[in-house]
């Protein structure tokens, strides 16, 4: 059973992944339609998902606004792609280095509302989003990603990567608590082995728009 659903979420990555950089490498009217097309799944699985909760009506706002500044943030077009790729690293570094680094090291939990989270993974998450960040800038750019106008070991740039990291487990924790209160394991179905888009997305909803007022307040 764990190794079919291993398999699912593998295969499942491997067709998402790709899918999901084309469209947003591409930019323009790709990017535009492609954002769209998943606001549109996420407000269906949240208003599934809180359908007699006060927080429906909050939630879908704060969504849409989190895709608007994801619709900012990637059409800057000085540095709108590069900054794009790096809060999505940062939140993929985070969940991997999460669940990785907490299932090995265990220890205390860090809250109730998500009991597989320890403390051990929340540091892991951040330890390890800054190291692919590193190497991210380092081999696959042709010229650094600056926060400010600084080399990539600033404080600054440092202070970035730990506060999106943060904010996105912040998030993970925000979709897992209306999930406990809706009783369901998942948002939805439309990706096996993962759940809803709302489940892979639940970190950067909050990143996102974190990251964009930080790059530009």
């Amino acid at each position: 059973m764990i190794k079919s659903e291993f398999l699912k979420r593998l295969l499942s990555s491997i067709i998402i992944i790709p899918l999901f950089l084309f469209f947003i490498i591409k930019g323009s009217y790709y990017f535009t339609f492609f954002i769209i097309f998943v606001l549109l799944i996420c407000l269906y699985e949240w208003v599934k998902l809180t359908s007699n909760s006060l927080f429906l009506i909050p939630g879908l706002i704060f969504i849409k606004l989190s895709f608007f500044s994801a619709y900012l943030l990637r059409g800057n077009l000085e540095n709108g792609l590069i900054e794009f790729l790096i809060v999505i690293l940062i939140c993929v570094s985070t969940d991997i280095g999460g669940y990785s680094i907490g299932k090995l090291l265990k220890g205390p939990k860090l809250t109730k509302i998500s009991p597989n989270k320890t403390y051990s993974g929340f540091f892991g998450g951040v330890l390890l989003s800054i190291i692919l960040v590193i190497f991210f800038n380092q081999n696959l750019l042709n010229k650094n990603f600056y926060v400010f106008e600084t080399n990539i070991y600033s404080l600054e740039n440092y202070i970035f990567i730990i506060l999106v990291s943060i904010s996105s487990q912040l998030g993970d924790i925000s979709i897992s608590f209306f999930k406990r209160i809706a009783k369901v394991k998942n948002t939805g179905k439309i990706i096996p082995g993962h759940g809803g888009l709302l489940d892979r997305l639940d970190g950067m909803i909050l990143a996102v728009p974190f990251a964009y007022l930080y790059l530009n307040l």
